[in-house]
């Protein structure tokens, strides 16, 4: 028989490991399934899923080289339903449905924000930065050689005194905790 990928075919498990099944499709034939193709749910043992001698759906998801057959239980199985979601990140409860399909907001929010929004004609205009920045973070560009020294110079100076600042508070900080003891 000849394997392709993507069809279903029922084999025997024929071996189990910490990583992985080997599954017996035909005589001759074996595959492997790995642990995360095991089961819909986080599988920790794998003998909790399945046991040796147990036959199996499985499904061709790839024919490497050397005769390699990696396999999947999961993918054989039809998949499971889906809850809906009613935005909030929580499964919705029956039948909870706004009009146009989208789900209804969660009458007992845990957690989120319960302030009322404001609507978008009250809401302040996004600010463009790169048009209107900040004058602290103003962009000054000059052509002079001159201005551009003296604005090394005032940057040097900034930052000499910011760093023998933080060197203060530092140093304050070790000789405090040596006086505690």
């Amino acid at each position: 028989m000849q394997l392709e990928v993507g069809k279903i075919y029922e084999g025997k498990v024929t071996g189990i490991t910490k990583f992985g099944a080997f599954v017996e499709l035909e005589k001759g034939t074996t595959g492997m399934v790995h642990i995360s193709e095991i089961a819909n749910t986080y599988v920790n043992e794998i003998k909790d899923h399945i046991q040796e001698g147990q036959q199996v759906k499985v499904k061709v998801l790839s024919l490497g080289e050397g005769g390699k057959i990696s396999l999947s239980i999961k993918k054989a199985q039809p998949a499971p339903e889906k809850k809906p979601f009613n935005g909030t990140g929580r499964p919705a409860a029956a039948g909870q449905r706004r009009e146009g399909g989208r789900p209804a907001p969660s009458a007992d929010r845990q957690g989120g924000d319960k302030r009322p929004r404001r609507p978008m004609s009250e809401r302040p205009a996004p600010v463009d930065f790169a048009k209107n920045p900040p004058p602290e973070f103003e962009v000054r560009t000059t052509s002079d050689d001159a201005n551009f020294e003296d604005m090394m110079a005032r940057f040097k100076a900034s930052s000499e005194e910011r760093i023998s600042d933080l060197k203060h508070v530092t140093e304050n900080k070790r000789r405090s905790s040596s006086r505690r003891k």
